[in-house]
């Protein structure tokens, strides 16, 4: 199951999970259709993924917080953007065509073993 990060409170709540369990954070534009297309791919992953947590930010619609957690995180702003939290950190993060099922997977087997 994929949760929506609409407050400061879900973001505060899904980097404080990611201390018992990885979470996957996508941030996603309802405008752009790579966007789109990269969402899909997260579901997909998600439905069978069950180590981490997903959460889903809609940026144009929740513009303050996408900006906050580029901010928070160190991650420079891009749309579509997974970021993956392990331990209440960053530990990797990519955008666009980079959103793969395998990238997903490669990067939470690295968090898995830190």
């Amino acid at each position: 199951m994929i949760q929506e990060c609409e407050t400061c409170q879900d973001l505060e709540g899904l980097v404080a999970a990611s201390k018992k369990k990885p979470v996957f954070l996508f941030k996603h534009s309802t405008r752009c259709p790579i966007s789109a297309g990269r969402w899909g791919v997260l579901q997909s992953y998600a439905r069978h993924e069950t180590r981490a947590d997903f959460y889903r930010l809609l940026v144009v619609e929740n513009r303050p917080l996408s900006l906050q957690v580029a901010e928070q995180a160190g991650v420079k702003h891009q749309s579509p953007q997974v970021i993956l939290f392990s331990n209440g950190q960053v530990v990797w993060n990519t955008s666009h065509g980079s959103i793969t099922e395998e990238s997903m997977m490669t990067a939470l087997e690295r968090a898995l073993l830190r």
